[in-house]
């Protein structure tokens, strides 16, 4: 039988994990081309990271330049066909939730390492000059013994009136936030034991370019098997791709994702995180930028269940193309 890339990366996470060396990992959304490097062979490749202010990279003092930044959003007939095709599925029982994106042409005037170098999120990965991400949102942690995820569902512009109580009283967002909760509870529970929901619907703030948003998020918790260390690829692989990304059921809405969305998301919704030797601490890859064709694109998207409003959804997708600078 032949061994896939998977398979490959998977024995060499643990086996790494099992020794103690650190190492940079980075899955795409369909887990076809997934890859691992210790940090030292990131840097010489041009893939750099920082993550909690862990980095492989020198911090750069880069000249100020102002920031310009274009959108060339999507037609909203477009979106609103696909969101059709969703809700069709929806009615026939197939998906609850599936988190429907798009790619949207961008003109920007700083280059990809110096968003890298400028944004102000926790997660941040630059892969050559392809793509760039600053996630705020956490995929998994591990941290003796324990494993953590750290869902975001819900986003409001801070800017709208009463915009906390807004987001927490919503019904469609509630239910939303509620059936990643559950999903991710499930996947966790796959892997540990123990598992329960440590912290539900909470806020945070991200400050992004051109307006502060609020975000959703909940914390669930586990304890894994005293061996985790040498099983650490297998681990994260079991619980991919992540929930909030795709949606509920995962492999029904999975299908129906790849039928509605039309095109490829590769690396955009996969997952990049470090092992330092003893803790992991790993990123869902939103807030993404990828060159293509000599053109950058931003990839984005929200979930759609039965309650969602075509409109929110669409402003929500054009909301979440930002760059948070500092």
């Amino acid at each position: 039988m032949l061994t896939s890339h998977l398979d490959i990366f998977v024995q060499k996470m643990n086996s790494l994990g099992n020794k103690g060396i650190p190492f940079l990992f980075i899955i795409d959304y369909e887990m076809n081309n997934p890859l691992i490097y210790t940090f030292e062979e990131a840097a010489k490749q041009g893939i750099y990271f920082s993550v909690h202010g862990l980095r492989n990279k020198k911090q750069v003092d880069l000249v100020e330049q102002a920031f310009s930044f274009h959108k060339k959003i999507i037609d909203y007939s477009r979106y609103h066909a696909a969101f059709q095709k969703v809700q069709k599925q929806i009615l026939l029982g197939n998906t609850f939730l599936t988190n429907l994106t798009f790619p949207t042409e961008i003109e920007a005037n700083w280059s990809l390492e110096r968003i890298f170098e400028k944004s102000n999120a926790p997660y941040r990965l630059l892969f050559k000059d392809q793509f760039v991400v600053f996630s705020p949102e956490c995929f998994v942690k591990i941290s003796n013994g324990e494993i953590s995820s750290f869902p975001m569902k819900g986003t409001i512009d801070a800017a709208v009136i009463d915009a906390e109580q807004t987001i927490m009283a919503d019904e469609k967002e509630k239910a939303e936030h509620a059936t990643i909760v559950d999903l991710i509870r499930n996947d966790l529970s796959m892997v540990a034991t123990k598992v329960h929901v440590k912290k539900y619907r909470y806020l945070d703030e991200i400050v992004a370019h051109d307006k502060r948003l609020l975000q959703v998020s909940s914390e669930i918790s586990g304890t894994l098997p005293d061996d985790y260390q040498s099983n650490i690829g297998s681990i994260i692989c079991k619980l991919l791709p992540a929930g909030s990304i795709c949606g509920a059921p995962k492999d029904s809405t999975l299908r129906i994702i790849k039928e509605v969305e039309g095109y490829r998301r590769g690396y955009y919704t996969g997952i990049f995180g470090i092992f330092d030797g003893t803790n992991l601490d790993s990123a869902v890859m939103i807030r993404f930028i990828e060159r293509m064709d000599g053109k950058l694109f931003y990839k984005s998207g929200g979930g759609i269940t039965r309650h969602s409003d075509p409109g929110k959804e669409y402003n929500e997708l054009i909301d979440k193309i930002y760059v948070t600078a500092h």
